[in-house]
């Protein structure tokens, strides 16, 4: 929300299309000055702060976050009890434990974190991590009856498993309890698990549906490590706090908001991050030549590509080995692996794109185009369809689909929006209509699996529900500017100073500042894709 609609610099209409507009309320006018006054910070650093709603009260907590201070009572979320229990059952009682996770990065390091905790109490566990194409999203009978035949008696599902119920129902046949530990929306009935411990549940009143699901699983762990400290009295405490790199990693990618919590979480994460203390991500950090101290921008665009990349057109499971493992040799080589397959991954997604931008500019040419740009290829890789649809919105300014089909005319496809409209629920809309196979997903990004001989019809049933909507956000469409800055004051300090406002991300955007006394004089491209 920007400051009430007041127009910056006149600028009703920019180059791209959309006004100028303060962030900034003229209440938040006042906040900023006394911000700047108090705690002597810079006047720009003050209206950054003011503008994502920091209070004067709040500045000085705001600047040195604290897990003591932010960390919720973990025991708040729903059967947090049970699940806690159970897993310090499992520990006491020396039980092998199966972690189910997802094959992003948010799996992957919620996979590595319980695994390290329970290794932590020579406690038998293993990551099962399913293959994309495959298997598909979330736990599956076979996979689940797997873990149980190799003698798992617990298994614990990380970053998915809430909308698991007859894979969960098979693994409880087959002999073993399940926890879920998760965070995605519910989309039918509670699986029938020992322990459903997810924030998004519509009776779970905490308050903490902003975490990721490495942060669930932190929480769990700290509720865990309480029960241990009676039953365990002589055992050596974990240290969890050694562990919150994995959480700010997951935090960062899975573009949950920067608020609470998890800014707390990134900020003493990305303090743990610089110590190197994890093989896994101090090798990826050197594969990703990172010659400086670890920052969001590094997790979120060098190290989360990589570790994405083994998900999407390689082994799955890597990216939960790498940070899981404390040997060097083996953190070495699965770096270096998910290099090469980022690098695979990136040269298909600029062919996918090409072919793509060349199908949405032909949608586009006539009159506002399609509201929303739906373009599909029987020659696309299923694993790099979100990122195609993510470079296609950006380009489009709405929202947009691609789709990979495959020899039996059955796409996967996902799409990614703008904001304000719910692309989830349109989704969701279209399942109803039975214009697709299945799909689902949230305001900003959704997945579906259509026929394609649907695809005609699912393009007109877009068409429909969405255009008077995504039209009239793109006449509404704005820049907030945090306030105004002379060329001379864009110095290191200055730098300095709002990385102490930071860290920047989702629901904590980054500043905006317009340059008023100058004029652009150059622009040249930078290698391929910058300017």
């Amino acid at each position: 929300m920007t400051g009430e609609n007041r127009i910056f610099l006149d600028v009703r209409q920019s180059a791209s299309g959309v006004s100028w507009e303060h962030r900034l309320t003229e209440r938040q006018d006042m906040t900023a000055l006394a911000i700047a006054q108090g705690f002597g910070v810079p006047d720009i650093v003050a209206r950054v702060l003011a503008g994502r709603g920091v209070t004067a009260e709040q500045t000085e907590r705001f600047l040195d976050p604290t897990i003591r201070d932010l960390l919720p009572d973990p025991a708040s979320l729903t059967d947090m009890g049970k699940a806690a229990a159970r897993i310090a059952e499992a520990i006491v009682t020396r039980e092998r434990v199966g972690i189910f996770g997802d094959y992003d990065v948010d799996g992957a390091a919620s996979s590595a974190l319980l695994k390290r905790f329970l290794t932590h109490f020579s406690v038998p566990a293993e990551i099962y991590i399913p293959d994309r194409i495959f298997e598909g999203y979330g736990p599956n009978p076979e996979a689940m009856r797997d873990l149980v035949s190799r003698g798992a008696t617990l298994i614990v599902t990380v970053d998915c498993g809430t909308n698991s119920a007859v894979s969960i129902d098979a693994a409880k046949a087959a002999g073993a309890d399940v926890v879920v530990l998760d965070h995605h929306q519910l989309g039918g009935p509670l699986p029938a698990a020992e322990a459903v411990v997810n924030p998004n549940r519509e009776d779970d009143l905490s308050g903490q549906g902003h975490l990721c699901a490495a942060g669930v699983v932190f929480l769990a762990l700290v509720q865990t490590a309480r029960i241990l400290r009676g039953r365990l009295p002589d055992a050596a405490p974990p240290d969890l706090l050694g562990l919150l790199d994995l959480v700010a990693l997951a935090t960062v990618c899975d573009v949950v908001p920067l608020t609470g919590v998890n800014r707390a979480f990134v900020v003493k994460g990305l303090q743990m991050a610089r110590q190197q203390r994890n093989e896994g991500l101090a090798a990826l950090a050197r594969v990703s030549r990172i010659g400086e101290p670890v920052n969001t921008f590094h997790l979120a665009y060098l190290i989360g590509p990589r570790i994405n990349a083994g998900g999407r057109i390689g082994d799955a499971a890597l990216g939960s080995r790498l940070l899981a493992t404390d040997d060097p040799v083996e953190a070495r080589t699965i770096a270096e692996t998910l290099d090469r397959l980022n690098q695979e991954r990136q040269q298909m997604e600029l062919e996918m794109l090409a072919v793509a931008r060349v199908e949405a500019d032909a949608e586009l040419a006539g009159g506002n185009g399609p509201a929303i740009v739906v373009t599909a290829s029987s020659n696309w890789h299923p694993g790099i369809v979100g990122l195609l649809a993510s470079r296609l919105k950006d380009h489009a300014r709405r929202p947009a689909f691609a789709i990979a089909f495959n020899a039996n005319g059955v796409g996967t496809g996902s799409g990614r929006s703008v904001s304000g409209f719910d692309l989830g629920r349109l989704v969701r809309e279209a399942a109803i209509a039975g214009l697709i196979v299945k799909g689902g997903g949230h305001g900003m990004a959704a997945g579906i699996t259509v026929e394609r001989a649907k695809l005609g019809a699912l393009r007109a049933f877009f068409e429909e529900r969405a255009a008077a909507d995504v039209f009239r956000l793109q006449g509404e469409e704005s820049l907030a500017i945090d306030g105004a800055l002379a060329a001379e004051g864009a110095t290191l300090g200055l730098l300095d100073a709002l990385e102490k406002a930071g860290p920047f991300g989702a629901g904590h955007v980054a500043p905006v500042f317009a340059l008023p006394r100058h004029r652009l004089a150059d622009a040249r491209p930078v290698g391929t894709n910058h300017i």
